[in-house]
């Protein structure tokens, strides 16, 4: 690559193709849509997997497993982890563990396990804990703060409908 010719031949305001402006402008006619055929009409547009008639791959290849787009994404982190990382007498939050790459990533929903051994009072805050997690914060002496979270349509729903007996 030579330097000085990095940029030769780059306009940077190309000029539009003008099409179907007569025969002089060497798009003219046909205006390079060929002739008839279904590329040449107007709106034309094809699918995006077609393959010209053929099978397309997309429906060739089989279909595996399962994705639920609207499931919540949920984040693990053990107690033992929790341990390691802080020192007794901090506050473990979304942030901080954030900070000690132990929640990594996006996620919907953070959630404490309880697997390890925990032996310094910490303050936890997640959206979720496991019934042992709870147990052995709280016998180390620490305190479980539950954070709001992602409420799901189920959630909306209950809620709703609370409103509605109530009134």
């Amino acid at each position: 690559m030579i330097l000085n010719e990095v940029h030769r031949g780059v306009r940077r305001n190309k000029k539009r193709k003008r099409l179907g402006r007569g025969p002089g402008s060497g798009h003219g006619k046909t205006a390079g849509r060929g002739h008839k055929g279904q590329g040449s009409r107007a709106g034309s547009s094809q699918h995006p997997t077609f393959q010209g008639g053929s099978m397309p791959l997309v429906r060739r290849v089989p279909k595996r497993g399962f994705n639920n787009r609207w499931g919540l994404s949920v984040a693990v982190v053990n107690v033992g982890q929790i341990d390691q990382a802080f020192e007794a007498g901090e506050e473990v939050t979304l942030k901080a563990l954030a900070a000690k790459n132990l929640a990594k990533g996006q996620f919907d929903l953070l959630k404490v396990l309880g697997n390890g051994e925990l032996t310094k009072k910490l303050k936890v805050s997640a959206h979720r804990f496991s019934k042992s997690a709870i147990e052995k914060i709280e016998k180390a002496g620490g305190e479980v703060v539950v954070v709001p979270g992602k409420t799901t349509a189920a959630q909306k729903k209950r809620e709703l409908n609370k409103k509605s007996k109530a009134s």
